[in-house]
């Protein structure tokens, strides 16, 4: 199957990446559309540097402008005002455009061969596009794991450094970045950068709206967090992670997450004692993919439209291992697709979406079993590439 999919993919059209390039542009225009009048996360977006700007709570209820709340760190008032102050349609287009280019060259950034990159770009599409229908910065955290990574390689920990910041000072995704540690041949500079990032993003806001007033939001962004993590044990449209796999399914708020997340930490943690393959480049993508999996998987905050990180990484999981993969590995793959990625969409039957898969989080189940033979796999196998070890 995968020479198969090699096939393929040397096709002219399939191959170049211009036709990707392509696609990745016209997705974020045609969701751009589509949603022009719903698209209340971005009203929540340009709300954060609206009420920054006019020393308002970034976490009370505003009804009369959007549904929801923002859970997003003060940081992100300035992340998202360029496009805050434009018109609304203009700034919506390019912020969707923004975060697609933005994945797109972190995917071509990356030392993945070529065959990887085309697997992933053609693989994700359909799942970037559930992201943009949602305009969902969740599309940026898989840019931001990917470029954290990619710095550690190429020898640029202060540069890993500001996008693992990035990321948890808008989102505390970004925090797993801190998963390629091991892999630092600059361990020092490595902890020196996160800190003057740290420092750099926490004051930035500050000079801009005041540091009494954004120290307080940062007290109400802890608040809101509590508050939210316990409003998703049940809720339809989060908890979609293998913690609302269980839950949904078991039907029970009688026991605490900590039951799955601790086991979930130990099992993830425990290829950091495989020193010997360290040097191995397929071992270290596939512990980039098994943090793209876990940071989804074994958060309660997880939403549908959050897939596109774990998606990226079952791309890198499947492309990274240096022998023939299986046909049940095959059959991982497809199950992935049509349960967790088509599943949201018209494509899929509804009954089967709205009375089982949304009930129970189902879109969770193919992610959570590619990661747990992922975990087999890097406690067992060999990752030095051989020309046998792929026959």
């Amino acid at each position: 199957m995968m020479e198969r999919c090699k096939t393929l993919l040397t096709k002219p059209f399939l191959y170049d990446f211009c036709t990707l390039l392509g696609l990745w542009l016209l997705l974020p225009i045609i969701a751009a559309v589509m949603k022009i009048h719903s698209c209340n996360n971005f009203l929540i977006f340009r709300g954060v540097f609206q009420h920054a700007w006019g020393g308002l709570s970034l976490y009370a209820a505003y009804p009369a402008e959007y549904h929801d709340m923002n859970h997003y760190g003060p940081f992100f008032s300035l992340v998202i005002e360029p496009f805050a102050v434009m018109p609304l349609f203009i700034g919506l287009l390019l912020w969707l455009v923004a975060l697609s280019m933005f994945l797109y060259l972190a995917i071509r950034k990356s030392q993945f061969t070529r065959y990887q990159q085309l697997f992933i770009l053609w693989f994700c599409a359909h799942e970037l596009l559930t992201a943009l229908y949602m305009q969902q910065f969740n599309i940026a955290i898989a840019a931001i794991i990917l470029l954290s990574y990619y710095c550690i390689e190429r020898e640029k920990d202060f540069w890993a450094a500001f996008f693992i910041m990035l990321g948890t000072f808008v989102k505390l995704y970004g925090i797993v970045g801190l998963a390629f540690f091991f892999f630092s041949k600059h361990k020092v500079k490595f902890i020196s950068s996160l800190v003057f990032w740290a420092v750099v993003m926490l004051v930035a806001p500050m000079v801009c709206f005041g540091p009494e007033y954004i120290l307080g939001q940062y007290q109400e962004w802890y608040v809101s967090l509590t508050e939210k993590n316990a409003d998703n044990m049940f809720g339809k449209g989060t908890n979609i992670s293998l913690l609302g796999l269980t839950r949904k399914v078991l039907q029970s708020p009688h026991y605490s997450d900590l039951w799955l997340i601790v086991p979930g930490l130990f099992m993830f943690c425990i290829p950091y004692l495989r020193l010997s393959q360290y040097k191995n480049v397929a071992f270290r993508q596939t512990l980039l993919a098994s943090v793209l999996m876990f940071v989804v998987l074994f958060s309660t905050g997880s939403e549908s439209s959050g897939y596109i990180i774990p998606f990226v990484g079952i791309v890198i999981w499947y492309t990274a291992a240096p022998w023939k993969r299986t046909n049940w590995d095959v059959g991982l793959m497809v199950f992935a697709f049509v349960l967790s990625s088509l599943s949201p969409s018209d494509l899929f039957p509804a009954y089967i979406r709205k009375e089982w898969v949304q009930p129970y989080a189902l879109k969770a189940l193919p992610i959570t079993m590619i990661w747990l033979k992922l975990c087999y796999e890097m406690y067992t196998r060999d990752y030095e590439y051989s020309e046998t070890s792929v026959r």
